[in-house]
């Protein structure tokens, strides 16, 4: 039930109401990016979602600051809500969970502290060609778990980890340079 409270649903951000009268989304749908991070689809998820926000969340913090962590987090779950939408507008399933925003921090997290130097391809500097193949990798990843039917088959919100890392890869720089532009 909490997650059709809380959860985002597609179709709802579409317009439509699903059950007229019944009260049973009492949440605006611009707000339920935020509140389905609240949410999770059981213990192990929330636990997956908990051990990585803490691991790669306290690292990102210190390189971005607490207010480029919570940036980063709240665009994290509105893009990646917005990249389900984009995959299935008209789905009524609800999405839970915090990983599309803990992806846009696995994200900083990689490009903040990979160590691996990445040489420049052509005109394509290597700041850019990390980026991209650190995108390639977990679109690669995030589309072998939904093929491969891990954690949950098709339940999984694969558009949703993928907009959310990707977001992560575009913030990181910006939200580094706000952080130290009086230095």
């Amino acid at each position: 039930m909490a997650a059709v409270v809380g959860g985002f649903i597609p179709l709802l951000a579409s317009g439509v109401e699903i059950t007229p009268g019944a009260g049973l989304n009492p949440f605006p749908a611009w707000i339920t990016p935020l509140t389905a991070t609240l949410i999770h689809g059981g213990y192990a998820h929330l636990l997956l979602n908990m051990v990585m926000f803490v691991y790669c969340g306290r690292m990102v913090e210190r390189g971005l600051g607490t207010r480029g962590l919570i940036i980063l987090y709240v665009v994290g779950a509105y893009v990646s809500a917005g990249g389900q939408w984009l995959q299935a507008p008209q789905s009524p399933v609800p999405m839970v969970g915090a990983s599309g925003a803990i992806s846009a921090i696995i994200a900083a997290y990689a490009l903040l502290f990979s160590e691996q130097k990445v040489r420049d391809i052509g005109p394509v500097p290597g700041t850019l060609v990390r980026v991209a193949w650190l995108a390639a990798a977990w679109i690669g990843v995030q589309l072998l778990i939904g093929l491969a039917g891990l954690g949950g088959g098709p339940q999984i919100a694969i558009a949703a980890h993928i907009a959310g890392f990707l977001v992560g890869l575009a913030l990181t720089r910006p939200l580094l340079l706000w952080r130290y532009r009086g230095a």
